[in-house]
């Protein structure tokens, strides 16, 4: 049976490169938006969906975050690690006037990430934001009567026939992006391969307000020697100073002491929403171009 698999498209987007990269042969269904790929899973159109969740230059993927606290009951089932390389691209009739370029268009999040390069290059110059990086590339490519670039991958450049006029434009080379894999049902998807094992959760603090609360839940993980790889706060959209936080730990959910963290923050009033336990898989760069 073929699994199939939601993606924010279109095709040659960073997310389809890395569900490519794991599910491979499967049926990748491409979506316009985040949450129209979540949603395929949410309502049986797909079994998984591979989404952004966090950029190493621009931090957590706040859309995603924030849909799976507030809008739908899914699990993360994977991770997946993408090395995340810019380039401007210009439709092929454009190549010799790239400079001359009246609008940038890309994904809000690679726009960031090649802030640098922008404002010394093209300050004053509109920057577009379209849903995905790929997104903005076919835009470009259907466009030619208009004199816009668009920053993506060398893929799609390739896929909808661009000219890469800058390459490795981020602006620093340590670039990744943390894809997640997200299902109806609790469990890690069987795909050989694999490394470390860890947990998320998305806390709430106890009602009460009380002083230190934060701090005791931190204490919970840190006697235990459960590692945080990650914590984060998000709003809950409720009013002024009302948070909630997500938090990665280097631990299975069977671990013992994984099991008694959750029950000694049950019993200090925090509301714990348990998104899965699942492996981590790295893509690895392709070959660079002389």
């Amino acid at each position: 049976m073929v699994t199939r698999v939601a993606y924010l498209g279109p095709e040659a987007s960073f997310t389809h490169l890395a569900a490519d990269g794991l599910f491979h042969g499967d049926w990748l269904l491409p979506y316009t938006t985040i949450p129209e790929a979540i949603e395929a899973v949410s309502e049986d159109r797909a079994d998984y969906a591979v989404v952004p969740i966090e950029n190493a230059l621009e931090g957590a993927v706040s859309l995603t975050v924030d849909y799976l606290y507030h809008e739908v009951e899914l699990f993360i089932a994977a991770e997946i690690l993408q090395p995340i390389d810019q380039h401007l691209m210009v439709h092929p009739d454009r190549a010799e006037s790239w400079e001359e370029v009246e609008s940038i268009h890309s994904h809000p999040q690679a726009l960031a990430q090649c802030h640098k390069f922008l404002h010394y290059r093209f300050r004053g110059v509109p920057l577009i934001q379209a849903t995905s990086t790929s997104g903005a590339a076919r835009y470009a490519a259907e466009n030619p009567e208009l004199p816009i670039a668009a920053i993506g991958n060398r893929f799609a450049a390739e896929k909808y026939g661009l000219k890469i006029v800058q390459d490795s434009i981020n602006d620093f080379h340590f670039n990744r992006t943390r894809f997640v894999v997200l299902s109806k049902r609790e469990g890690e998807i069987g795909k050989p391969g694999g490394d470390k094992i860890k947990s998320t959760l998305m806390i709430n603090l106890p009602k009460d307000n009380r002083s230190g609360a934060l701090h005791q839940v931190l204490s919970v993980f840190a006697w235990r020697r459960l590692n945080l790889t990650k914590i984060e706060s998000r709003p809950m959209k409720t009013g002024l100073g009302d948070y909630f936080f997500i938090v990665d730990v280097d631990a299975g959910g069977d671990d013992p002491m994984m099991k008694g963290a959750l029950e000694e923050l049950a019993a200090l009033g925090c509301v714990v929403k348990p998104l899965g336990t699942y492996k981590s898989y790295e893509i690895k760069p392709a070959p660079r171009e002389n």
